[in-house]
């Protein structure tokens, strides 16, 4: 009789082991013979849930290394070029003459390649860059250029000859960005029905530079200048054009919110700026008419130093160089 207890209690407890057993593999445990696998871990043990990226360095325990050591050695890590440009907060310290990037490298050689003109440079803005005082005397006075020792100038005015006589179609007295982007007047010649001023600007010139200088027009609208600029911008680059923004002389906001909103926006599309605000500050009333707004005014004759007392002979001089500069930037070897 003991020995018939003995062998049911066995029975029993074989039963209950192979309950148990089943019980654990239905549950996800692992069969015997078969390494669980292994859970991803952070260092304080919670487990990574899917593509988690965790918070803390894993243990040297936990670290996984790589079973072909090879790839320790011949692969690179990656490098990451430092941003070495002044940020738009400090744009009063930027350099009057900009250098270019290497994107607008890029632009440049890309407009060229659908036919954008090397030679040409259309103006876009207010008066300040439509009037005749603006760079105009180097077309319809070439013979005598006024340079005195600045004859390193002559050569971009022998390439840009041509376009600093023209005021094209989105250039003139009182315009903003609105009347840029706007509809050209019926019946403008050379413009189609509905077209932009940009747009004809850039359909019938054809030009590989745009110097961009407007904002005192829209001194009181700045949330309308500012996404204004932008599509002027955006439009000018679709087109492979080289945008060159200028930062304006006069303060007549209070703030230098124009100023400011140029070089955020030079800095966010990685453009040349010609900073002009910095050119008239040494000067007496820092350049501007008693009205603080209009530049004192002198002919640009280099030679006369008297002349450098005014804004123009500056605005014409620091223009060239500009040009100068975006135009051997864009053309150097890499």
């Amino acid at each position: 009789m003991s020995i018939l207890l003995s062998l049911f209690a066995e029975m029993v407890k074989g039963s209950t082991l192979v309950i148990l057993c089943a019980f654990l593999v239905a549950c996800g445990a692992p069969r015997w013979g078969t390494p669980a696998p292994v859970a991803s871990v952070t260092a304080t043990g919670y487990p990574i849930e899917g593509n988690q990226i965790p918070t803390e360095t894993p243990s040297r325990s936990e670290v996984i290394l790589p079973t072909d050591t090879s790839v320790l050695t011949d692969t690179p890590l990656p490098s990451l070029t430092p941003d070495t440009r002044l940020s738009p907060d400090n744009w009063k310290d930027w350099p009057v003459v900009p250098t270019v990037s290497p994107k607008m490298k890029k632009v440049y050689q890309d407009g060229l390649a659908i036919g954008n003109n090397p030679n040409e440079f259309s103006k876009i803005g207010d008066g300040e860059i439509s009037t005749v005082w603006f760079l105009t005397q180097y077309d319809t006075d070439p013979s005598n250029l006024h340079l005195g020792s600045h004859t390193e100038l002559e050569p971009v005015i022998e390439h840009f000859a041509g376009s600093f006589g023209r005021i094209g179609m989105a250039a003139g007295r009182g315009f903003n960005t609105t009347i840029i982007l706007g509809p050209v007047p019926a019946g403008t010649k050379g413009c189609n029905l509905e077209e932009s001023r940009l747009d004809c600007e850039l359909r019938v010139y054809h030009p590989s530079f745009a110097l961009l200088s407007l904002g005192t027009n829209q001194i009181w609208e700045p949330q309308v200048y500012q996404p204004g600029m932008q599509k002027i911008i955006e439009r000018l680059l679709k087109a492979d054009v080289v945008p060159i923004l200028s930062t304006k002389a006069d303060n007549k906001e209070g703030n230098f919110r124009i100023n400011t909103i140029i070089a955020q926006l030079a800095y966010q599309y990685d453009l040349p700026v010609w900073n002009f605000w910095r050119v008239v500050q040494p000067l007496p009333a820092h350049g501007l008419q008693s009205d603080q707004e209009h530049l004192t005014y002198a002919y640009s004759d280099f030679s006369n130093p008297i002349n450098f007392q005014f804004a123009w002979p500056w605005r014409n001089l620091t223009a060239l160089q500009t040009l100068d500069s975006v135009y051997r930037g864009v053309t150097s070897q890499p």
